[in-house]
């Protein structure tokens, strides 16, 4: 890789297993960046298991350990990564420091997952407190240059809905128009051609060229559904799509092809790892389902292509 590229990752941290920071360091570090870690929350385990225990870091705390770097005058980062927060001040708080480190750095890329909520047989929720919402639509994902929701994320930052692909590419279209260049909806619950098997994935890269014109493209993927619950996933996709769009900064169909085959090789290895310890019949369990990381490391560095993206 080029010059040191530094990752400024503010996420959740667990003891034990893979969400938030302990999904995203990895990932990044064996693909070359260095990744500085700030520990939004610290837990014993991710909270979908019966038990976790722990601490949570509050926006003046935040505060204070940039105020660490910067009076070391360490606080130049090529990226900032953030993902889930349940807290209004400590989102706010990620935004100021975000407008300062750009103007340290005007190259520098925001990659924002905004983690609100999901559909559950067609039905969405969000697994945030409300209030996050406005935060996210009108202060976060103005200054972001890479997000990227599942489509229940799109729709209530837009608020419209997604019934079509043309819907989902006019809302891609309203979401660069509130200031990210890359948008890429994550899963969706539109048809897929390959049949029901199939999460239909969307992505739309828009450039604006020195004379002003705009060049928008935009992509298409369809991936096999995994029969299980995995946490984690989107934490691991956004690092993942952070250092490929690095790599291919101008072929966001590759920076996917990429992400997404890497991401179902992780977790096809999960989940058959998964089937075995819980053994015949039986349901996995949380702890058997955590992501192998760790044994996935070669499909992490250089992946197999086994999702193709479709221009459109």
């Amino acid at each position: 890789m080029e010059p040191e590229c530094r990752v400024l990752s503010i996420q959740s941290h667990v003891v034990r297993g893979y969400v938030g920071n302990k999904a995203a360091t990895f990932p990044l570090q064996v693909l070359g960046f260095e990744v500085d870690t700030v520990n939004s929350v610290q837990f014993s385990n991710h909270t979908g298991y019966a038990h976790w225990k722990g601490q949570v870091l509050n926006s003046d705390e935040l505060h204070e350990l940039y105020e660490g770097l910067k009076l070391n005058k360490v606080n130049r980062y090529d990226y900032v990564l953030t993902g889930y927060t349940r807290d209004t001040s400590f989102l706010a708080m990620v935004v100021d420091i975000v407008q300062e480190l750009k103007q340290q750095n005007s190259n520098l890329v925001y990659v924002c997952d905004p983690v609100m909520g999901d559909k559950w047989n067609g039905e969405g929720s969000m697994y945030v407190p409300k209030d996050l919402l406005p935060v996210y639509r009108d202060k976060v994902v103005p200054v972001a240059d890479i997000i990227t929701p599942n489509q229940f994320e799109a729709e209530l930052l837009t608020g419209r809905k997604i019934y079509t692909e043309k819907d989902a590419l006019e809302v891609m279209d309203m979401l660069h128009a509130m200031g990210p260049e890359t948008v890429v909806i994550t899963s969706s619950d539109l048809q897929a051609s390959l049949g029901n098997d199939y999460l239909i994935a969307l992505g739309s890269h828009r450039k604006t060229k020195a004379d002003g014109t705009r060049i928008t493209q935009r992509i298409r993927m369809e991936s096999p559904k995994v029969d299980a619950v995995f946490v984690g996933t989107g934490d691991l996709f956004a690092a993942m799509l952070l250092a490929w769009t690095h790599k291919h900064p101008n072929n966001l169909k590759v920076a996917c092809e990429k992400t997404v085959s890497a991401m179902q090789h992780v977790l096809q290895r999960t989940i058959k790892s998964a089937k075995a310890q819980a053994g015949e019949g039986n349901k996995p369990n949380s702890a058997q389902l955590e992501l192998r990381m760790v044994q996935s490391k070669k499909d992490i560095e250089n992946p197999e292509i086994i999702v193709k993206a479709t221009v459109l």
